[in-house]
């Protein structure tokens, strides 16, 4: 398929409806707005993440005009494909930077999500070492904070919660109050949960821990979902409400297309999210390669296409979905709900 015509089937969607104020709002780096299914997203992506460890990370070590320059061209790519939200998936203490994200949005027109949380996966090497003395529900008042009064002395406020666990069961208890903190703040902010998981294995144990406090598995998003080799775990989160993110087309697609179809087969595209993973700026590298944005345009739309898929379901993916599932609202469990 020719770029002219998929540029043209976004056209076609109609952007830019007109929405009441009364619905669910959508909170990017420059403010809110209610939430509208008609626009194209990318659910899962990186412009700066720094490796170094919470321990020596030092924001200051990197310029905002370089990044700038870098990944601007990238950005420039997606305004063929109409791309209007972007949520950037770098959490604190591994680059997240929240006044290059805003400098990026005015230059680009994007909307740029930002997030709060902590990330512990990779044996909790981004966790600042405050975290090992504190308890949930303090940990869940700093996140609150930043929801309430803005990130790092600014006034930008987080879109979401992002976490991120070691892929084991029973998860280590600074993961647990990781998953604790960010239930505790759901229930206050309504901000959704994207938790960096992988296989299914790490997943159970935190959509208990959230379960358990209430909070419905609607609120979460099973990052690197991709991950799973067995697809029947796909259908048993989804039963349960969970969102599935199948985020990395930046780096391969083949196994995608393959977990997308069985989705569709299977009646659950209505809990699929589809991204890239890509980027991004690492201070730590003299020689940058970043990662397009564009695969799934280029690369994943004409082989959906050529399986039967439709306009309709690619918007599914790439609108409905993210716009539901990074809607802000407390999703609680029904009191009469069984935690199993």
């Amino acid at each position: 398929m020719k770029l002219k015509y998929l540029a043209l089937f976004f056209i076609v969607l109609g952007y830019g409806c007109s929405l009441k104020t009364q619905q669910p709002l959508i909170q990017d780096v420059k403010g809110v707005h209610p939430v509208d299914t008609n626009q194209i997203w990318l659910s899962h992506e990186h412009i700066l993440v720094d490796f170094i460890g919470a321990d020596s990370i030092q924001p200051q070590s990197w310029n905002h005009d370089t990044i700038i320059n870098k990944v601007i061209p990238y950005f420039e790519e997606l305004k063929e494909f109409r791309v209007k939200y972007f949520v950037d998936a770098t959490p604190n203490f591994l680059g997240r930077d929240v006044l290059l994200l805003e400098k990026i949005a005015n230059k680009t027109g994007i909307r740029i999500i930002t997030n709060t949380g902590l990330y512990g996966a990779r044996n909790n090497k981004y966790i600042p070492k405050y975290i090992h003395e504190i308890t949930a529900k303090n940990l869940a008042e700093k996140w609150i904070n930043e929801y309430e009064n803005g990130i790092d002395k600014t006034s930008i406020k987080p879109g979401f919660i992002k976490i991120g666990v070691d892929n084991t069961n029973p998860l280590d208890t600074i993961q647990q109050k990781l998953v604790k903190a960010a239930a505790l703040t759901h229930l206050k902010t309504g901000l959704t949960i994207a938790s960096h998981t992988g296989e299914g294995k790490g997943l159970w144990p935190q959509l208990k821990i959230i379960k358990e406090m209430g909070v419905s598995p609607e609120s979460f998003i099973w990052v690197h979902a991709y991950q799973e080799n067995n697809n029947e775990n796909y259908l048993k989160a989804a039963e349960m409400g969970c969102w599935i993110s199948l985020d990395g087309l930046g780096w391969e697609l083949e196994k995608h297309i393959e977990k997308i179809l069985f989705a569709k087969r299977n009646g659950i595209l209505d809990k699929i999210l589809i991204s890239h993973d890509s980027g991004w700026y690492d201070p730590q590298k003299e020689n940058q390669t970043i990662k397009p944005y564009t695969n799934i345009f280029k690369e994943l739309y004409p082989k959906l296409k050529s399986n039967g898929f439709t306009d309709d379901e690619f918007k599914l993916l790439m609108s409905v979905n993210p716009s539901k599932a990074f809607a802000i609202g407390v999703r609680k469990l029904p009191l009469d709900k069984n935690v199993k």
